[in-house]
């Protein structure tokens, strides 16, 4: 599976940003589609999971409200939706996909996408 990020940028807090991930290479069916963040000098850090055949969603607490996960199976993309964005959001957001549902584990991914950055200015 190749993992394709995109939608990163510059906004204002209080806006939103959706972001896209684009999977080419097999169907998804099976897998469980995962974003992270990861800012400077921090570790990675889950934010939603969706279960790619059931559309089941996960959320960490953190984004919990503000962050939604959707996937369009036509498409073969994950899209995450942010809204209400913090300065805190600032980071590199990947897309991932694991076999695992609804695990925040780093490990538990096989595949990853490049990163694409998200900068959110006060």
């Amino acid at each position: 599976v190749q993992l394709q990020a995109s939608g990163g940028g510059l906004v204002q807090a209080g806006g939103s940003l959706r972001l896209s991930c684009a999977a080419s290479g097999r169907t998804l069916n099976g897998y469980n589609m995962g974003w992270f963040r990861q800012a400077p000098g921090k570790e990675r850090e889950f934010l939603a999971t969706i279960a790619w055949s059931s559309g089941a969603t996960y959320y960490a607490d953190s984004v919990k409200g503000r962050f939604t996960i959707s996937r369009d199976n036509a498409k073969n993309t994950v899209y995450l939706q942010m809204d209400s964005l913090k300065p805190e959001d600032t980071a590199d957001y990947s897309c991932a996909a694991s076999k695992v549902f609804a695990t925040q584990l780093p490990r538990r991914y096989e595949y990853w996408g490049q990163g694409t950055l998200v900068t959110v200015s006060s």
